[in-house]
């Protein structure tokens, strides 16, 4: 993949580096996006309804099982070259490099990215519905043995309520401090890499945009066309596999 004519230049003197991935990222990982079937029992769920609190309110057993059955996918998987490559960016000598993403696994923070904003919460943070104490992380399903649609969410040890992901449930608010470092990241960086994502959902959609008004050059990483390619300066149609290695070299 050959890189456009005045892009090495930017990547070599850019010293704040603001690396923001999707869904695409995981992808590469064999991860399957949030509404992709991950196994034949899940393959009609309703994704949509496995992000609710009214559904986890309703019925909280079959989400409890969805999202075991997809920590355990998450914990099995393997950072790939473009994780790694967003990893060593960060031990080059006067380089910073701030991490947000949209994804729920941990693969940047596996492959070694000390700084990583988790904009949508994570699969392995457990912790209390209604009291919102810290929990342990359960036992994982083993990935060779067939899924169950159901399991009773353990309590917590300190109320008794159910034990939940930390996960961000449509309608509920990002992590704040969570996001406000990715704002502060995007306000102070002097170069943004865009990987993996469709740019739809807001408000983590926005922050590129903060860092496009300021004038920062944009990357972006994406087989496709995204919501985001118009605020890119330059868009590089391959996977984050390939295309952050290359960008890195």
């Amino acid at each position: 993949m050959e890189l456009p004519a005045d892009l090495p230049a930017t990547v070599r003197d850019a010293r704040r580096i603001e690396v923001f991935t999707g869904a695409g990222m995981s992808a590469d990982s064999g991860l399957d996006t949030f509404r992709d079937a991950t196994t034949g029992l899940w393959s009609n769920v309703d994704a949509q309804a496995m992000a609710s609190i009214d559904s986890w309110s309703r019925d909280p057993d079959p989400m409890w099982a969805w999202y075991l059955w997809r920590a355990a996918k998450a914990r099995a998987a393997v950072p790939h070259d473009g994780h790694r490559a967003v990893a060593a960016w960060q031990d080059m000598p006067g380089v910073t490099v701030h991490v947000t993403t949209q994804n729920i696994d941990d693969l940047h923070e596996h492959a070694g990215s000390s700084d990583v904003s988790h904009l949508h919460g994570s699969l392995f943070s457990f912790r209390c519905t209604i009291c919102g104490a810290p929990a342990a992380e359960p036992a994982l399903p083993s990935l060779g043995d067939d899924p169950v649609d159901r399991i009773q969410p353990p309590e917590c040890r300190i109320c008794g309520n159910p034990v939940r992901p930390g996960v961000v449930w449509f309608g509920e608010a990002l992590p704040h401090a969570d996001f406000v470092a990715a704002e502060e990241s995007m306000e102070t960086c002097d170069l943004v890499v865009i990987v993996g994502t469709s740019g739809v959902v807001y408000p983590a959609a926005g922050l590129p945009r903060i860092a496009a008004s300021r004038g920062v050059p944009v990357v972006e990483i994406s087989p496709d066309d995204t919501d985001l390619t118009p605020v890119a300066t330059w868009s590089l149609r391959t996977t984050a596999a390939v295309g952050l290695p290359r960008l890195l070299r």
